[in-house]
């Protein structure tokens, strides 16, 4: 059975978890907006020892293609620096953004270097935990917002089994349909690891990144339940955190 939790605060997520009744849980193990290595985590035997099931983000800043080397190379480091902590915690996965190219570069650039990242990675005896590769809102140059672009990359680095993370609001303001989603995913990556279950503030295709919670988004929370429930996978909300309770409560009477 699919497991339900939330994005919480990584202080004490297993207190955040408990408030929430969750039954998986994601944090952050330092600053998303740091290149630094993260610090080991002052509940790492706590966690070691859970039964919840954790999932891990890396920062937001990681950008795996990107054809600036000042960004690109920093990616690598700080991912297999998180996915070493992750997995030192005991995390089922590791989730990272598809990333993005400028407007003046060729994508199939970024794709490029998405396979170099797992090539050099697999060469140096590969990562400790599964790497979950997340859809994202913006950017026209963006490697994982539209599911034509998406099927490039996967083209490249399917043969590294990657999982994939389908997050309902960077799909809506990404100008992908929720109806049938989850058939168009899975016939690009045969695969759903994780859903992000969240609403959106924008409209469709918006391109704009801003999470809401289910009741007070721009399309029906029923086609959240819907996508979750034909993905059949774990899945995690990341909607603002004083609706938390009404989300997963809705999830929990939808789904189970």
């Amino acid at each position: 059975m699919a497991l339900l939790g939330a994005h919480v605060d990584s202080e004490d997520p297993l207190a955040a978890a408990e408030a929430n009744g969750a039954e998986a849980v994601q944090f952050f193990l330092g600053d998303p907006q740091s290149w630094k290595k993260p610090p080991p985590h002052p509940k790492a035997d706590e966690l070691r020892a859970t039964d919840l099931t954790i999932y891990i983000h890396a920062p937001y800043l990681v950008n795996l293609a990107s054809t600036n080397n000042k960004i690109r190379i920093p990616s690598r480091k700080i991912l297999q620096q998180h996915a070493d902590a992750a997995a030192d915690i005991g995390a089922k996965g590791l989730i990272v953004h598809g990333g993005h190219v400028t407007a003046k570069d060729d994508p199939a650039v970024g794709v490029e270097n998405w396979r170099k990242a797992f090539e050099r990675q697999e060469e140096a005896g590969g990562f400790p935990l599964p790497i979950l590769i997340e859809n994202t809102a913006g950017g026209e140059n963006a490697m994982a917002r539209k599911f034509d672009r998406l099927a490039m990359l996967w083209d490249a680095v399917g043969q590294y089994e990657p999982g994939f993370v389908l997050d309902t609001c960077h799909a809506w303001a990404g100008g992908e349909e929720l109806a049938d989603i989850v058939d168009r995913v899975t016939a690009i990556t045969g695969r759903i690891d994780l859903v992000h279950a969240n609403n959106s503030r924008d409209g469709f295709d918006s391109g704009a990144d801003r999470h809401a919670n289910f009741d007070s988004g721009t399309f029906d929370s029923d086609l959240i339940a819907s996508v979750c429930r034909d993905a059949g996978s774990d899945v995690i909300i990341e909607t603002p955190g004083e609706g938390h309770l009404a989300d997963l409560e809705f999830l929990r009477k939808q789904l189970r």
